[in-house]
């Protein structure tokens, strides 16, 4: 028998090992603000300075420059039209291509007949940047407002359904032959052991398709777009108004950190039984 003492600390919990992961968390909050405040620093420092050596920073704006531009276009409609026009460009081509994508990766992944007929469709339309098929959109539309939105559809899509594909592939078929067994069909089979069994898969491609899509989305606008972030960042860079190209930058920055971001946690959420290190706590 082993022998208790009474008063005595237990042994399995070091003490002092609750707050560990606060103040750990706290670091490396720290660390990261620290990081963007030394790049923000640097680029101060050079621009100021006229720094000319290999690269050409005497050509740039300063931070004050862009802070003080971000700061009046911040005041106009201007600027909030244009995000709201990217957003809502971005939202729907990434929904579109979310449904599409998952829908399709679960058919190729459990169909041999639709992996066959419909796989070598998709891996030779795959290797092609979406943002090379910007003339034909223009074509193939007749608003550019549609094309914009294809373009955005087709970044987001293939990143989506490979690897709903491979998740749906990658489940073990114990999983499925347990349910069988217990009686369960097709619908039991599909709600209780691909959906769930995919989830971290599907999400991986979620938040590689949202940021394809934020490239190509831009890209789009500077093309052929007449309202957004990404034209009027093209515009300005027309206009030698150098500030303004990175008030752009910056918008495109914010925006595609914030929905990556959503896009992440809404993954946690949805995926909260997995077991997560204590990197993934933070």
């Amino acid at each position: 028998m082993t022998a208790v003492i009474a008063g005595a600390p237990p042994a399995a919990v070091p003490v002092g090992a609750g707050p560990r992961r606060p103040r750990s968390a706290r670091r490396a909050w720290l660390l990261r603000l620290m990081s963007v405040a030394t790049a923000i620093g640097l680029w101060q420092v050079l621009t100021a300075a006229h720094v000319r050596w290999w690269l050409r920073f005497d050509t740039l704006p300063t931070v004050d420059e862009i802070f003080t531009t971000l700061v009046r276009r911040l005041g106009t409609d201007q600027y909030w039209l244009d995000l709201a026009q990217s957003l809502i460009r971005i939202l729907t081509g990434f929904g579109l291509a979310a449904a599409a994508g998952v829908a399709t990766g679960i058919l190729l992944g459990r169909s041999r007949v639709a992996a066959d007929v419909v796989g070598p469709l998709t891996e030779l339309v795959r290797p092609i940047p979406a943002i090379a098929v910007v003339p034909v959109a223009i074509l193939l539309f007749p608003a550019g407002e549609q094309g914009i939105v294809f373009i955005t559809f087709l970044a987001a899509y293939f990143p989506i359904l490979v690897s709903t594909r491979h998740a749906v592939r990658a489940l073990p078929t114990l999983w499925e032959d347990s349910v069988r067994t217990l009686g369960g069909g097709r619908w039991e089979v599909l709600s209780q052991v691909v959906f769930p069994g995919i989830l971290p898969g599907v999400f991986g491609g979620l938040s590689v398709g949202m940021g394809v899509s934020w490239i190509c989305v831009i890209s789009a606008e500077m093309i052929s777009g007449r309202l957004g972030t990404g034209y009027r960042t093209w515009q300005a860079y027309t206009l030698l108004a150098y500030p303004d190209v990175f008030v752009g930058i910056i918008t495109i920055g914010v925006l595609g950190f914030a929905t990556s971001a959503a896009v992440e946690l809404l993954g946690r959420r949805l995926t909260r039984w997995l077991p997560r290190s204590d990197e993934d706590a933070r």
